[in-house]
């Protein structure tokens, strides 16, 4: 059987030295210098060369099959995949849906190699980060929550749009309490903050912005201003009795972790209502449940300071 060999430019470099050794036309030191390697591996390599011949310096794994290599039929299976049922689906989400949903363990750069061999490119544009210093995280659980509203179509059209309201713990990155609503409403608000309390405890303080569920519009009177005092929402009132710190924020950028949830959310949330066929408010609240738990586990990070400040 005719067996041929493919050599790179550095390879037939390698046995023109090689030669020349055997030729005694160079010392292996010499030989060495010039191809920058060690002394000990040029005398492997003429070792190799005497044996062998010119095949003994081509490198043992080539013309061989890897043995991680992924099969035709798994490969044609993900692109199958990749081209109908995900096709929307990010490469780390997709290659998540795999191994959760149909038992196959590739990594994501192999994902995206088979997409992109198939000029299937990942639906999630990522921009380039801007020049801003982001604030650290707190450094316990329950020392600060960010809170705010998303209306978004959700269902996709199968059912009206819908308010989503969640709390994100700003050292965990944990979505600790949310719901779905017809409108962003205080009683939302109200519901989210009632999960966190009986699941968690009491947080220390939570960030939203300036909407009038969190501070109201009404003028100060005399007698408050005397004392000092800022007229309250309902929610204010609530977060006073409890003793929650309410913090304002000027810019949306300023709550950044719960407008960078909205971006993921609006990704991978919206896929588990489509899957679900969820159409009305009372089905989303439903898939929402199940969606979280996951979700945390998936995206939850490690505070800096073990414990919670969450209040019993």
């Amino acid at each position: 059987m005719d067996t041929r060999v493919t050599f790179t430019m550095n390879e037939i470099k390698r046995m023109h030295h090689l030669q020349k050794i055997v030729d005694q036309q160079m010392t292996a030191s010499q030989a060495a210098e010039l191809l920058g390697l060690s002394l000990r591996q040029v005398r492997r390599l003429v070792a190799q060369y005497r044996q062998q011949g010119a095949p003994g310096i081509a490198h043992g794994n080539r013309g061989r099959v890897p043995s991680n290599q992924i099969k035709d039929d798994v490969r044609s299976k993900i692109l199958g995949l990749a081209e109908n049922q995900y096709r929307d689906y990010n490469d780390c989400h997709f290659t998540e849906e795999l191994a959760e949903k149909h038992g196959l363990q590739v990594s994501r750069s192999s994902v995206r190699r088979i997409r992109r061999q198939a000029n299937l490119k990942s639906p999630r544009k990522r921009r380039a980060p801007r020049h801003r210093s982001r604030r650290e995280r707190k450094a316990q659980a329950g020392v600060l929550l960010q809170t705010d509203g998303s209306r978004h179509n959700w269902l996709e059209g199968r059912g009206p749009w819908l308010s989503l309201i969640a709390y994100i713990d700003d050292a965990t990155n944990e979505v600790s309490g949310a719901v779905f609503r017809e409108e962003e409403d205080a009683a939302g608000y109200f519901i989210g903050l009632q999960q966190i309390c009986l699941q968690n405890g009491i947080p220390g303080a939570i960030y939203a912005d300036q909407h009038t569920i969190f501070q109201s519009p009404t003028k100060a009177t005399l007698e408050q201003e005397v004392a000092g005092e800022q007229p309250k929402s309902q929610f204010g009132r609530l977060l006073a009795e409890l003793g929650i710190e309410l913090i304002t924020a000027r810019s949306p950028q300023a709550k950044g972790r719960i407008e960078r949830l909205w971006g993921t959310f609006q990704d991978r949330l919206v896929k588990a209502l489509r899957e679900a066929g969820a159409s009305n408010l009372e089905e989303a609240n439903q898939v929402l449940v199940s969606f979280m738990p996951r979700y945390n586990q998936r995206f939850r990070v490690k505070p800096a300071q073990e414990g919670t400040a969450y209040l019993p």
